[in-house]
Order: C-alpha cells, then structure tokens, then sequence
C-alpha cells in the first residue's frame, strides 16, 4: 500500500491502512554533547533586520520549543523554533553561544 497512487477511498479497512503506511519516524533526542550547533546573524529577507540563528539541532520538536523559550528568556528577545534551528530576533550570537556551551552542545560561530 505504501506506494500506492490512491487519493481517497469509502472503504475504511484501506483507509486505515494509508494512515498506518503514512506515519513517520518519531524523532528521538540527540544528546547535546554528541551536535555541532552554528550559531549566525542573518540579515536576508529581513527588511535589513538582524536574527541569531542557531541551526543544526536533532531534536523533536516540542523539546525544540523548550529550548527556544529558555533561549529567548536569556536574551530578553522574541523569536521562534522551527525545522531544526532556532531564531532569535537581533545581534545574540555571544549569548546564544554561552547558554548553549553551558548546555553541553558544541557550538561553532
């Protein structure tokens, strides 16, 4: 079933079937000592506005977000978490950095 070109079916026993084909991987933790973060201010597509980002996280995403939350906390600034890197909004390169060695990660500027 998992290579089939089916759209939509009325019969629930296929149904169910895509559904269970279709599931991915649950993403497990890495743990912080074994990820290489890069941490850099990029100013592109932002009408000249600086944003830290920290990528190269292997993380699920709810830890993601908590990992956000106590990063924008640190910094004092807004920002988000989304496909494996955290931005912050401004120049937070030096914190970012620091909490994140205090963490365990390895991290590259």
């Amino acid at each position: 079933m998992a290579s089939s070109k089916l759209v939509w079916t009325s019969d629930p026993e296929t149904a169910k079937q895509l559904r269970e084909d279709g599931k991915t991987a649950v993403r497990r933790d890495a743990a912080p000592s074994a990820q290489t973060i890069r941490v850099v201010i990029d100013r592109k597509r932002r009408n000249g506005k600086s944003v830290t980002v920290a990528s190269g996280f292997e993380h699920a995403p709810e830890t993601l977000t908590k990992l956000a939350a106590q990063l924008k906390k640190r910094c004092g600034a807004g920002g988000t978490a989304k496909d494996a890197e955290i931005e912050i909004q401004g120049e937070h390169v030096e914190a970012v950095a620091a909490e994140l060695g205090k963490l365990g990660y390895r991290v590259k500027r």
